[in-house]
């Protein structure tokens, strides 16, 4: 068991947050982790990793979760001891707990979690970071366990994250509020940090988000009939180009997949 005198790994973020922020991705992690969710014999574990200053993230991920596996427990995660206090006023215990910690991801028992998020954390640091924080999360996880790191804007509007696995990363999501996008582009600003700097020519991360922009602007007709049409003719026009990783059921919510290494940087 971890020493409780022992370091927190990282450093304190902004703590930015607000209630129903990462519903976006929330949602995608309880239908990605639904499968190792059912099957887990034990109860499984769940971790939000750097909830910030108010712990509505982690209580909110702990609801949709519970909506697929009634037993699942969840813990947040703060380095920041005030706001690991904070949230003490919302625990269920043993269901949801909070504590301190960082990236190591202090578990009672030294237990592996099946999920761990981590958004808007990595943002705050430097790109050459990254490769070592996503080796200690993945390095944590249940070996069928779901990494996802990634960012959003401050209402949850705008979102891309990337889904690792013990092996490391899987796939790249980019998900919008269709009816408040302009141009798919625009979800640039919220690139996860291993890619925010990679949106430029030469890489493939901005071959993707120019081919979204034309398929876009060639789908405008279909806005006549909703947004959601214009995105599911976008999305459709992009797959022959793109190989994409979900399908239109998922990209009816807004949402669009595609495997990691479609997008790797170079």
């Amino acid at each position: 068991m971890r020493s409780a005198a022992a370091k927190p790994v990282g450093a304190v973020t902004r703590g930015t947050t607000n209630p129903n922020r990462l519903r976006r991705q929330d949602r995608w992690i309880a239908h990605a982790l639904a499968p190792a969710l059912r099957r887990a014999q034990a109860a499984p574990v769940a971790v939000d990793l750097g909830y910030g200053a108010a712990p509505w993230t982690a209580v909110e991920l702990f609801e949709r979760l519970r909506a697929v596996r009634v037993d699942v427990r969840m813990v947040g995660i703060e380095i920041e001891p005030e706001r690991v206090a904070l949230a003490q006023r919302v625990a269920r215990p043993p269901a949801l707990t909070f504590r301190r910690g960082g990236f190591e991801v202090p578990l009672d028992g030294g237990e592996r979690p099946l999920l761990i998020r981590a958004a808007n954390v990595l943002r705050q640091y430097d790109e050459d970071q990254v490769a070592d924080a996503w080796a200690r999360l993945c390095a944590r996880l249940a070996p069928d366990g779901l990494l996802v790191e990634g960012t959003c804007d401050e209402i949850g509007r705008r979102q891309a994250w990337v889904a690792l696995g013990p092996e490391g990363p899987r796939t790249l999501t980019l998900a919008a509020h269709l009816a408040t996008l302009e141009r798919p582009s625009e979800l640039a600003e919220r690139l996860p940090k291993a890619l925010i700097h990679r949106n430029v020519p030469g890489e493939r991360v901005h071959a993707l988000l120019r081919d979204l922009d034309r398929a876009w602007a060639a789908a405008a007709p279909y806005a006549d009939f909703g947004v959601r049409q214009r995105w599911l003719a976008t999305t459709r026009s992009l797959a022959s180009s793109w190989p994409l990783a979900d399908t239109p059921s998922r990209h009816r919510l807004g949402e669009l997949t595609l495997p990691w290494s479609a997008v790797a940087p170079r």
